[in-house]
C-alpha cells in the first residue's frame, strides 16, 4: 500500500436496481453473499461476501429509469469481483450462462494475455460486472 495515499480499499459499492427483490436474490443465491443489512424506508439492502459490502438501492421508478450506456454516460463503467482461482471462475461462469437475468458477455479468458482469467457480464438489473480470478 502507497503510504501517502488517502485511502486504503473500497468499504462498499452502491448499485440502483430496478428490482430489489431480484438483484438480492442473485446476490444471495447465485454468488452466496449475505444480507448484512437493510432500510426498508429507503429500500435499500445490504449484502457482502465478507471482503466487500454491496448496497443494493430500489430505483423509484424502473420503468422510467435511464439504463447505463458505458460509452456515453459519465459513472460505474463495471465493477469486478475477485474469484478464488480459475477453476471456481470458470464454474462460476457455468452458473450465470444458466442464470435469469445474466448476459455473458465474454466467457473466462486470459487477461491481456497473462496468467489472469477474467470474464463479463450483466447481472440482473443490467449492471455490467467482472469477476476476475488470479492464478492458483
Amino acid at each position: 500500500m502507497p503510504e501517502n495515499a488517502a485511502t486504503n480499499g473500497a468499504h462498499h459499492i452502491g448499485l440502483t436496481v430496478p428490482d430489489l427483490a431480484k438483484t438480492k436474490t442473485f446476490f444471495i443465491e447465485t454468488l452466496g453473499f449475505q444480507q448484512v443489512g437493510e432500510k426498508p424506508d429507503y429500500p435499500a439492502v445490504f449484502v457482502s461476501d465478507g471482503s466487500v459490502m454491496i448496497t443494493l438501492w430500489q430505483a423509484k421508478d424502473p420503468v422510467s429509469a435511464v439504463p447505463f450506456d458505458r460509452r456515453n454516460v459519465i459513472g460505474l463503467h463495471h465493477f469486478a469481483l475477485k474469484v478464488d482461482g480459475p477453476e471456481k471462475l470458470d464454474a462460476l461462469h457455468a452458473t450465470l450462462a444458466k442464470t435469469e437475468g445474466v448476459e455473458i458477455e465474454f466467457a473466462p479468458e486470459s487477461l491481456g494475455g497473462g496468467a489472469v482469467r477474467h470474464m463479463m457480464c450483466t447481472i440482473p438489473g443490467g449492471i455490467r460486472t467482472e469477476f476476475i480470478a488470479l492464478p492458483s
